[in-house]
């Protein structure tokens, strides 16, 4: 029996009968399993369905989708081998007419494994990636605490008070990365939880652009206008906004790096208004071709180190704050980096 509309489906569908016979199978799970479509119908189901494991079983029989408990209604995901060696995903379920009957028809649906290879391949991007950037910082920490343990009656005050900052700077890049590796999975699952509350952007920025000029020899310029309204923000995800921008800025730029805050008029997308944050560099800037990409996980450009988690995570933090951010071309010719945060609701 045809089923036209089976063919239009993106994955594919076998159907089969209280007899175990193939009573509908769409064109893409025929392809798949390499068999003719029309000669299937009504051919028994472990005829049709030749899937196996790693070791041999079928998923007939390992499944048993005729038998087992009454109760059974529906099968969970799970990785075969086509005929040709291609993982596919299954599931199943099980149609009865009553409650704890036997069981009348068994539908199937296979889809191409490629959707779980790619995430497969982000998971092991990502254990690479924390597994690098957690071995610089710790390999600094545990090395001055390894010499001031065995040389510390040889060693200075001012020795100490210099080894004692890197462990504090490194301490803290790792606390960062850590809070970073959070919020994406947090985004990712869309449990990121923001505390709001009206907040100063001004000196939120002052202080971050303080912090990272403590630990670079870059210019970094500040500007923020007077009478900023208040921002509706997490304070630590704004500041975690403002960090990434800036040192990914310090970072990928040349130069003098420029950090500027403004009030923002209210438009269409920001009814209430807000604040413009603005960080430029001197670098060679991003190719407008590659500015949809910016925002994705690891993304990276040069070889100057990042997780290439920074922009995907104030991407996030910002749209969940129902603000907007995007790249332009600064003056210079390096990246200007835009971000429109709305102002607090009104008590």
């Amino acid at each position: 029996m045809a089923h036209p509309l089976l063919d239009v489906l993106p994955d594919g569908v076998v159907v089969a009968d209280a007899d175990q016979r193939v009573e509908a199978i769409s064109a893409v799970a025929a392809s798949m399993l390499g068999v003719d479509a029309d000669a299937a119908i009504g051919a028994p189901l472990a005829d049709v369905l030749r899937l196996q494991d790693q070791d041999g079983q079928d998923w007939l029989t390992h499944n048993c989708p005729y038998g087992g408990l009454t109760t059974r209604s529906g099968l969970t995901e799970q990785a075969w081998l086509l005929p040709n060696g291609t993982e596919v995903l299954v599931t199943a379920r099980m149609h009865r007419s009553r409650r704890g009957g036997p069981v009348e028809r068994v539908a199937l649906v296979i889809r191409s494994g490629r959707g779980r290879a790619r995430l497969d391949r982000e998971r092991s991007d990502l254990v690479a990636t924390v597994a690098h950037e957690l071995r610089s910082p710790l390999t600094g920490v545990k090395g001055f605490v390894q010499v001031m343990l065995n040389r510390w009656d040889r060693l200075s005050d001012e020795q100490k008070k210099l080894m004692l900052t890197t462990v504090s700077v490194d301490s803290d890049r790792l606390s960062r990365l850590i809070a970073e590796l959070l919020d994406v999975a947090r985004i990712d699952t869309g449990r990121l939880q923001l505390h709001r509350r009206p907040t100063d952007a001004g000196a939120l920025a002052t202080r971050v652009v303080e912090s990272v000029r403590a630990g670079t020899p870059r210019t970094i310029e500040l500007d923020v206008a007077e009478s900023l309204p208040a921002v509706g923000a997490d304070p630590d995800k704004l500041v975690q906004v403002v960090t990434n921008l800036v040192e990914n800025a310090v970072r990928h730029g040349e130069g003098v790096v420029r950090v500027t805050l403004a009030p923002l008029e209210a438009d269409a997308a920001l009814e209430r208004g807000g604040v413009r944050l603005v960080v430029e560099d001197d670098g060679e800037g991003i190719a407008p071709a590659l500015r949809r990409t910016v925002f994705t996980k690891f993304w990276k450009t040069g070889e100057r180190g990042g997780s290439g988690l920074g922009l995907y995570v104030v991407n996030g933090l910002v749209r969940a704050h129902g603000g907007r951010v995007r790249i332009e071309d600064a003056a210079s010719g390096g990246a200007r980096m835009v971000v429109d945060w709305p102002a607090a609701e009104p008590l």
